[in-house]
């Protein structure tokens, strides 16, 4: 019954969402009817902040602004050199049936980026860094060429894919089952195209399947109509690989409504890769965000799995509760409930989550 109700509500988020139609949080795009573009380099989001998304940062999320224009960086070094980061630190603790509760302090991630414009709104260089915790690893190296008159651009190097939400929790089960987030870029080429309402790409990559052979590749787009209220889009990726083909169809809206922004997604995929044959996998994500007040947000997400649609009663649930507080710009705080619901035999999947998050950023 709970599979089922969990099932049905997140279903109700997308309906709702499809019908009405920084920190890489979809949410705030969503409540000031913004792209992605708007405040980040990277016209799909995350890394970077432009400098509306830094002028955002400082004087709409905090509640409230310390200092003057005099006492904060805005990360240029140059009119050609912009500089950004993000810090998040935590502490977690997670509790499953027959097994001591564990907890722990832990740096999640120190990413840096980078742009250089060698041509202002025309050739840029762009680069993501984490150099923390473990050894440092690059996300994103790629070259850009824009024209702004026309609405277009064209990169190449190592990115993320465009599909879908670009959320901040990369566990969440819609990336994790289309196996496409901001710890999975990939390297090729990618074609973009931009205006007030539209927002569509198309990335030609090596693909994951293909990180060994090099044997196939991999085709990801997606596209977007935003208004002010509300955007819709629709999302697809094949994958052309040795080890079997893979297929990902997407659809995912947001509205806004008061106080309240309504995110929906919903992911089908058609797996080759398994010795048994083609598997047929999908996923659900329900999530309303409540501004409560300046500097405060909370969070409720409902999410929905199913690992195989030709296996009954394997499915899983996760439910999440979080308040997300900036005191001041630059700095945020986050406190988070998760619950996971799964098949009894398995406590992994039955296990219960709390956790607090230091996020600092600019």
């Amino acid at each position: 019954m709970r599979v089922k109700v969990a099932m049905a509500l997140s279903a109700v988020a997308v309906w709702l969402c499809a019908t009405q139609t920084a920190r890489a949080e979809p949410y705030l795009a969503v409540q000031g009817g913004y792209e992605c573009s708007t405040c980040h380099v990277n016209p799909t989001g995350g890394g970077l902040r432009n400098d509306f998304g830094l002028v955002y940062a400082q004087n709409v999320l905090p509640a409230q602004t310390i200092g003057g224009p005099d006492a904060v960086w805005g990360g240029k070094l140059t009119e050609f050199l912009r500089l950004g980061g993000d810090l998040r630190a935590n502490w977690t603790r997670n509790e499953a049936p027959k097994s001591p509760s564990q907890q722990k302090f832990a740096l999640d991630q120190v990413r840096l980026y980078g742009q250089i414009s060698m041509i202002r709104d025309r050739l840029s260089l762009y680069v993501d860094e984490q150099v923390a915790p473990n050894s440092a690893q690059n996300l994103e190296a790629y070259v850009r060429y824009s024209d702004p008159a026309h609405g277009w651009y064209v990169k190449g190097g190592k990115f993320y894919l465009p599909f879908g939400w670009r959320l901040q929790d990369q566990t969440a089960f819609v990336r994790e089952v289309t196996g496409i987030s901001m710890t999975t870029p990939d390297q090729g080429v990618e074609l973009g195209y931009e205006t007030l309402r539209w927002s569509a790409q198309v990335a030609v990559t090596n693909g994951a399947a293909n990180a060994q052979s090099g044997s196939g590749h991999q085709v990801t787009g997606q596209v977007v109509f935003v208004q002010p209220r509300w955007r819709v889009g629709l999302a697809a990726s094949q994958t052309q690989a040795d080890a079997g083909n893979r297929r990902v169809a997407g659809v995912f809206a947001g509205l806004r409504t008061g106080p309240i922004v309504w995110l929906g997604e919903a992911d089908l995929v058609s797996d080759e890769g398994y010795p048994e044959g083609k598997r047929k996998l999908g996923s659900l994500l329900g999530e309303a965000d409540w501004n409560l007040a300046k500097g405060h947000n909370l969070k409720l997400t409902a999410e929905y799995y199913e690992p195989d649609r030709n296996v009954g009663e394997d499915q899983q649930t996760r439910w999440s509760l979080l308040y997300e507080y900036t005191p001041i710009q630059f700095l945020e705080l986050r406190a988070g409930y998760r619950r996971y619901r799964g098949i009894p035999q398995n406590d992994a999947q039955n296990r219960r989550l709390t956790f607090i998050e230091l996020h600092g950023y600019f």
